[in-house]
């Protein structure tokens, strides 16, 4: 994107600070053991002018998202920003409190709750709905929703969601939750000072907090559009928009507020159809199919849209022409990049040919802050091509360090390289996307060469001061520290113990077959019965080729019978201890599993080999 929406146009700052009641003072949310999670404090600096390390537009989002506190949306509709990356809401009924995707954090969603209790009464929560399956709209679910007097972690409330919502949290959560929460880590600068040339917001929210995860499974499924709950006396009609931007994702109305929730599929930013960390690629097609639906069944009677990210748009007019322009764009994106693909276009270039509209390009819920142009049309080429792009000399290229140890021979050695860089032609030296891809070739052929890193180090930084999205700007500077060999650390845990406990049987050995070491387990043969007394359920699991897999007990006996209940196959998996689980048979059998089990490395290098 190049030509700017206006600065002049105040609506925005309007619209994020509309209904302010207060803030917490001070902004600073800690854990049990007094380690701070998050402090909305730490963004005063952007308060003042743009700096010449960051962009406009970037700084200017930023200082949006930094508004935080307790907001009322319209009558008996509140909301928490600036807590977390994402939006708590509120929604006041009969004899409590509905609350909406209580962030990612417990201490967050405690300290949001407490912060709205304060102001508006020690109502109790009588549901939680979670609009979606990322992590950051249910994991401080325990801070809204303790122990129920029915049973340990079970609440006696509804808890809703959209069906599919745990496999595709499981999958996402879970099953590749080490590579993408250390991806995450750089996607959001989690380890950049917050500064002017540092870290200045996600695009999405101000930062990610780094408390304590929780799950609360759904009781009830939201399984069709028109879908009817009435809630603690509040009347709820359900989109469900499958495939948009989660795989388990839903909007909803409130017919006695006039007022809908938009979850995550209209923000103000253009959003991810393929994650930085990773993540499912998204169909534009389909997110602006179900737009579509959404203004034909809330935008004509709706007089303030909502969603769990950023600020409430108000007026019929304005959300109907909001819901439209972010239509327009991911459909835009979706049939120019099909259109361009059918011409012999790659990914690659499509990014640097495509435009938008001028109505969308001057529309400043539509800019790149947190997906972009650039690497969403790269996603819709991948949705539709995959990762081959047709050139035969890219079917089989060679890995990335054996590559760079070869161009960096054609090009005459590392030393040349570092003195073209520092000394060659003016060209050379203005393209720092260049100067980063020559740069990259060194350190990847030779990790020690200091000068090299040095080099691509300050690179990184001038693309990241630059960048108008977020999560560019953070890969960008947290690159940077990693090659001045600042490693920076994973500390989410999105699989954390309550998640896991969340997950079904399946799901859980699912997970440990991502885990068997394949090559090592080549020759292993074993089958084991699991009998479990809490569920009635028995499962049976089979390691064969390299692979564990499993199907219902029975037929021939196995060589190794458990008896069990699910915590202690979770103490089980995680610290290898049966106390309290019956055995019958041969124990070799799982000593052999758990031999083959690979260990999880969530702190590898990113930008280095």
């Amino acid at each position: 994107m190049s030509a700017l929406p206006s600065f002049a146009d105040q609506t925005d700052f309007e619209n994020a600070s509309r209904g302010f009641v207060a803030a917490l003072r001070p902004g600073t949310v800690r854990a049990a053991d007094g380690r701070v999670i998050w402090d909305a404090d730490d963004y005063g600096f952007l308060d003042g002018d743009c700096p010449e390390t960051a962009n406009p537009s970037l700084w200017r989002q930023g200082q949006l998202c930094a508004r935080h506190g307790l907001f009322e949306v319209t009558d008996g509709i509140y909301q928490v920003r600036g807590l977390d990356i994402s939006n708590i809401s509120f929604i006041e009924g009969d004899h409590g409190v509905i609350v909406i995707d209580p962030l990612i954090s417990v201490e967050c969603a405690a300290a949001a709750l407490g912060l709205y209790r304060q102001h508006r009464g020690d109502r109790p929560v009588t549901a939680v709905i979670y609009t979606h399956s990322h992590g950051d709209h249910f994991g401080g679910v325990r801070g809204v929703l303790p122990d129920a007097p029915n049973g340990p972690g079970i609440p006696d409330v509804p808890v809703i969601a959209p069906a599919g919502f745990l496999e595709s949290a499981a999958s996402e959560n879970v099953f590749a939750a080490a590579a993408m929460n250390r991806r995450a880590v750089y996607m959001y600068g989690a380890e950049l000072p917050k500064n002017p040339a540092g870290h200045i917001g996600c695009g999405l929210g101000l930062a990610v907090s780094t408390g304590t995860v929780s799950l609360v499974p759904p009781n009830v499924d939201v399984t069709h559009t028109g879908q009817e709950e009435v809630v603690d006396g509040v009347r709820i009609v359900f989109q469900v928009t499958p495939g948009t931007e989660a795989p388990a994702e839903m909007n909803f109305w409130f017919p006695g507020r006039r007022a809908v929730c938009m979850a995550e599929n209209a923000t103000h930013t253009l959003h991810n159809l393929l994650t930085l960390r990773g993540a499912v690629v998204r169909n534009p097609h389909t997110w602006a199919r179900y737009l579509t639906e959404a203004i034909e069944l809330f935008a004509g009677q709706c007089d303030v849209l909502f969603a769990s990210h950023h600020w409430p748009t108000w007026g019929r007019e304005h959300v109907a022409a909001f819901l439209g322009q972010q239509r327009d764009l991911y459909a835009y994106l979706h049939d120019q990049t099909l259109r361009m693909i059918n011409k012999g276009y790659t990914g690659t270039e499509i990014a640097e040919l495509i435009t938008l509209p001028p109505a969308l390009e001057h529309a400043w819920h539509a800019r790149g802050y947190y997906g972009s142009v650039s690497h969403d049309v790269k996603a819709v080429y991948q949705h539709y091509m995959g990762w081959f792009d047709g050139n035969p000399a890219h079917l089989w290229e060679l890995p990335p360090q054996e590559s760079a140890r070869r161009h960096v021979e054609y090009m005459g050695g590392a030393q040349a390289i570092i003195d073209r860089v520092r000394g060659g032609a003016q060209a050379d030296r203005e393209d720092p996307r260049w100067t980063a891809q020559v740069l990259n070739y060194v350190v990847f052929a030779d990790p020690g060469n200091r000068q090299a890193r040095e080099l691509l180090a300050r690179t990184y930084e001038t693309l990241g001061h630059g960048a108008e999205n977020a999560t560019w700007r953070c890969f960008y500077l947290q690159g940077a520290d990693e090659l001045r060999g600042n490693i920076a650390t994973t500390a989410a845990d999105t699989a954390s113990p309550e998640v896991a406990m969340a997950l079904t049987v399946g799901q859980l050995f699912d997970s440990l077959a991502i885990r068997v070491d394949g090559p090592r387990a080549w020759d292993k043969s074993l089958t084991i019965d699991w009998i479990f007394t809490d569920l009635k359920d028995e499962v049976r699991t089979a390691l064969s080729n390299g692979v564990l897999t499993q199907t219902r007990a029975g037929g021939a006996p196995a060589q190794l019978r458990l008896t069990l209940t699910k915590p202690q196959l979770l103490r089980l998996l995680a610290t290898h201890e049966l106390d309290g689980i019956a055995a019958d048979g041969d124990m070799q059998a799982l000593a052999t599993l758990l031999s083959v089990l690979d260990t999880v490395d969530n702190q590898f290098a990113i930008v280095t080999p």
